[in-house]
């Protein structure tokens, strides 16, 4: 009785289409435009997964073409900004507050306290520049600053200020090298991408 009852509830649902529903709600994809809820601004090219977790969406500064990846965390607790066509690799994850101070210090009073008055929460602004890479599973920490065109290796941890143009990896994450250098071989081979090339003349081997 049991096993007739469960074949029908499925004969039931797959004639009503309610798991082709439920397929595409689970399903990862991108979704595109994105709505800013602070600004209210629609940003057509820019697209995140809907597997993609936000924090504070109010406190986050977006720009247009920019891409979130599957299963993504964007954490803007204590703010966050991401410039023009940057791209953010699947499970990589930017944070800009921890509580691993303050845990210890209220123990189970942690859940009582607002926000705003727990001692040892730190909130630290994260700043993304234009055209920057974040590799898969990568993770920034508050505070950090990366510039313009930048890349970060999968799986690196960034601790520091990244300048603009820099390649790094690692945990922690470490400069190994310069985006121009990639990009020259390229360039050289198909030269009809200058007139779309992102990267100033000046804008690399930076100190």
């Amino acid at each position: 009785m049991v096993t007739l009852l469960k074949r029908l509830v499925k004969r039931i649902l797959a004639l009503t289409g309610i798991y082709r529903l439920i397929d595409q709600r689970v399903q990862p994809r991108m979704v595109r435009p994105y709505h800013d809820p602070r600004t209210y601004t629609i940003y057509p090219n820019t697209r995140v997964s809907n597997t993609a977790v936000l924090y504070h969406p109010d406190r986050m500064r977006l720009a247009d073409y920019i891409y979130v990846g599957h299963y993504c965390v964007l954490d803007a607790t204590g703010g966050l900004t991401i410039g023009e066509g940057t791209q953010i690799a699947a499970m990589a994850g930017v944070f800009s507050h921890s509580s691993h101070c303050a845990i210890r210090l209220y123990g189970q009073e942690y859940i009582r306290v607002p926000e705003d008055q727990k001692v040892g929460y730190f909130k630290k602004p994260v700043s993304i520049g234009s055209y920057v890479y974040l590799g898969a599973g990568c993770k920034v920490l508050p505070g950090v600053s990366i510039g313009d065109y930048a890349v970060v290796a999968a799986g690196a941890i960034v601790t520091r200020d990244v300048p603009t143009c820099k390649v790094v990896a690692g945990c922690p994450a470490r400069i190994i090298g310069d985006v121009t250098d990639q990009d020259h071989p390229f360039l050289e081979d198909h030269p009809e991408l200058l007139h779309s090339y992102v990267v100033p003349r000046n804008g690399s081997h930076e100190p």
